[in-house]
């Protein structure tokens, strides 16, 4: 797949896992297991230098733009730096596309933009502070590569979340730094751009004006370190609370995540059980929390078995906790799908995707909610006995 990981479709996944099985030798050849250890701590020097590169350089209170393309924006790289950037209140965030009209974010949901980059050049000429690149269904779109060098060169500090760091990376902002990106698009983006200095075993890392993160979860405690580079830890351990997170330095266990025989049987088995495969509904209310809602709706549509659709009263745009309008996909009176398990929307976001996650290996079994976690790039806590 010269492409890398394409998280916006169930099938890729599911074929390439196929196509190892029918390859059989190829198949025999998987590791029957990741090398999971134990992540090593953060030096205090390294952690303090993180937080010092990523402090805003041209404004008191900064601008947070993110960026996505209107028909492929993966939806917790994009929702979730901004709903926790806007719980904090430390910055201007403003979530944008590169075209007018709604976004389809996958691997599902359909939202209203706030403005385009060409709203925004208007607005703030002078560029932002802060460009957050998420996952995007191409990443050689002209129009998303232009505008991120374009406020590079205006001084943005620019963050590639997941796979956006291989949007950054044909920017060429990322030729001869250190970074690191989803397990899955890692052999990719190195073979892509050679010069690139990968670095294991970090959630995210910094180099000079550029940031890249690990796998979907990793926006989080990249989300919360920038709140401390621009308000301080004080603050940020207040915002890590409100999401129900105990813990977000960048360490991490890179041989915990890779392509496994275990993670192939379940994409075939779950894939080719077209029969138990369903519909779950996730109503949508005013004030919704945006992370949750994203966290919620991204595990559940890759399960292979499962796929979320929001649904509501009206056609309406439902307006979130910070000023995201979501786009229903199905009307309430006509909805036919699943109730989505529990009630994990009234969490906190951490604690939501836990809970999804232990939803999720009790309706389809422990390795299903395995290999939802390993699409995540996050470590499944077990459920309680």
């Amino acid at each position: 797949m010269s492409k890398g990981w394409r998280l916006t479709s169930q099938a890729v996944l599911g074929i390439v896992a196929i196509f190892l099985a029918v390859a059989g030798g190829w198949f025999a050849y998987l590791p029957s297991g990741a090398i999971a250890g134990t992540a090593q701590p953060v030096s205090v020097d390294e952690a303090r230098a993180t937080v010092e590169a990523l402090r805003p350089r041209k404004s008191a209170r900064p601008v947070v733009a993110i960026i996505g393309i209107n028909d492929g924006t993966e939806i917790t790289d994009y929702l979730m730096p901004y709903g926790i950037l806007r719980r904090a209140d430390v910055a201007d965030v403003v979530a944008l596309a590169t075209q007018p009209g709604p976004m389809t974010l996958y691997p599902a949901l359909k939202v209203e933009p706030q403005a385009t980059i060409a709203d925004f050049d208007r607005r703030h000429p002078e560029g932002a502070d802060y460009v957050v690149v998420p996952a995007m269904i191409r990443e050689d779109d002209p129009a998303a590569l232009g505008w991120i060098r374009s406020q590079a060169e205006k001084g943005a500090m620019i963050i590639g979340v997941c796979v956006g760091a291989k949007v950054v990376a044909a920017t060429g902002l990322l030729d001869g730094r250190k970074a690191t990106t989803h397990w899955y698009s890692l052999d990719d983006m190195l073979k892509e751009h050679p010069s690139i200095r990968y670095v294991a075993d970090r959630r995210f890392l910094v180099d000079d004006r550029v940031a890249t993160t690990t796998g979907i979860s990793a926006s989080m405690p990249m989300s919360l370190t920038l709140v401390e580079a621009i308000a301080g830890r004080e603050k940020a351990e207040a915002v890590a609370t409100d999401l129900g997170v105990a813990h977000w330095d960048a360490r991490h266990d890179s041989g915990a995540f890779r392509f496994t025989r275990p993670f192939a049987l379940t994409a075939i088995g779950n894939s080719l059980a077209f029969w138990n495969h369903e519909m779950l509904g996730i109503e949508l209310s005013k004030g919704m929390d945006e992370v949750s809602l994203a966290l919620v709706v991204d595990a559940w549509s890759r399960t292979y078995r499962s796929k979320a659709v929001t649904f509501a009263a009206s056609a309406d745009a439902v307006e979130s906790r910070n000023g995201i309008r979501i786009i229903p996909e199905e009307l309430a009176q006509n909805m036919t799908a699943a109730r989505v398990p529990g009630t994990p929307l009234g969490r906190k976001p951490a604690e939501a995707l836990d809970e999804t996650l232990a939803s999720i290996a009790d309706r389809y079994q422990a390795a299903t909610a395995d290999f939802v976690a390993m699409q995540l790039e996050y470590r499944r806590r077990p459920t309680p006995q």
